[in-house]
């Protein structure tokens, strides 16, 4: 028995598809998955059990990776076949069962829209696989020690990024002494193209206590990284939702995109944002999507910091 399953380019989308693909594994325990995602996600799903190929999509022009996509699976016969990207694919292969996304602009989090495909009630929350040699590297990378604070300074939109001056400010409250992590580890994670829009908060973290994981680790072994982590404060990103799922307390900073629509999923997490809802920063007459400028500037250092010890408090009741 084959599934199909065809989820999202963008990293922060794949990671929440992996609730409703791990649902499908637990009741179909029998089926070998075949997953088709964007290239950058595909590491997320190549270390999944049940998981017996990953197909990278590269987008070609005139939709071709369509095309590529149906050759490459219209010669197996599938028991279902689950498309997230609702392409109409499914109905050109050959299968039992079809479930596909409908489009929805109704306010609910992307995981409840998930939820629908397969009629279920109940969202099912992100999740995360890795392999042993994934954890070895990531104790090599994070030994043991004093706790580690991990921070994801970066944005897919320079809108949606923080400054780094202000990541920094916060590093120093949320590491000091009497504060809820009291000289922890600083691991700061983004990639090699981004260490620039950084660089003010990597120069203000004490060497001594920085672990630099600027364009050094894969994304596959990015979960067992954070999996070594105590609490993870960062922008709205793919990376905001691998912590989530790996169960780390996860503080996701909002501002020109929806936390009724993506904030990070769990009890365990929570997110905040400044005096401007996502309508008012977006419908503003000089709001231009094309722009990096920051539209975050007005969150403050101390409202994140009131936040995270907030979720501190909840994940850890009784200490301080």
């Amino acid at each position: 028995m084959r599934i199909l399953f065809v989820t999202a380019s963008r990293i922060g989308d794949a990671v929440l598809s992996t609730g409703l693909l791990a649902h499908l594994a637990r009741q179909y325990p029998q089926a070998r998955f075949w997953v088709a995602c964007g290239a950058p996600a595909a590491p997320l799903f190549a270390a999944a059990p049940f998981v017996e190929r990953v197909i990278p999509m590269v987008k070609q022009r005139r939709s071709r990776h369509w095309l590529e996509l149906w050759k490459q699976t219209v010669g197996h016969r599938w028991h279902m076949v689950v498309d997230l990207r609702g392409s109409g694919l499914a109905w050109l292969l050959p299968t039992l069962k079809r479930r596909i996304i409908k489009s929805s602009w109704e306010e609910k989090h992307r995981l409840i829209h998930l939820a629908g495909v397969l009629g279920l009630d109940i969202p099912q929350g992100p999740v995360v696989w890795t392999t042993p040699a994934q954890d070895e590297q990531a104790a090599r990378l994070l030994p043991a020690g004093p706790q580690v604070l991990a921070i994801g300074p970066t944005a897919n939109w320079g809108g949606k990024q923080w400054p780094a001056e202000n990541f920094a400010d916060l590093v120093t409250r949320l590491t000091a002494e009497g504060a809820i992590l009291p000289g922890a580890r600083v691991a700061v994670f983004g990639a090699a193209s981004e260490r620039a829009s950084v660089q003010a908060l990597l120069d203000r973290v004490p060497p001594e206590r920085l672990v630099d994981l600027i364009g050094t680790v894969d994304l596959g072994t990015v979960p067992a990284v954070l999996k070594r982590c105590a609490f993870y404060v960062g922008n709205d990103s793919g990376l905001m939702h691998i912590a989530a799922a790996t169960g780390l307390p996860t503080l996701g900073l909002f501002g020109p995109s929806s936390e009724v629509f993506y904030g990070p999923w769990g009890e365990h997490c929570a997110s905040v944002r400044g005096p401007r809802s996502f309508t008012d920063i977006c419908h503003a007459p000089d709001y231009d999507y094309k722009s990096q400028e920051c539209l975050m500037r007005d969150l403050s250092v101390d409202k994140v910091t009131a936040a995270a010890e907030a979720l501190w408090t909840r994940n850890h009741p009784g200490r301080p």
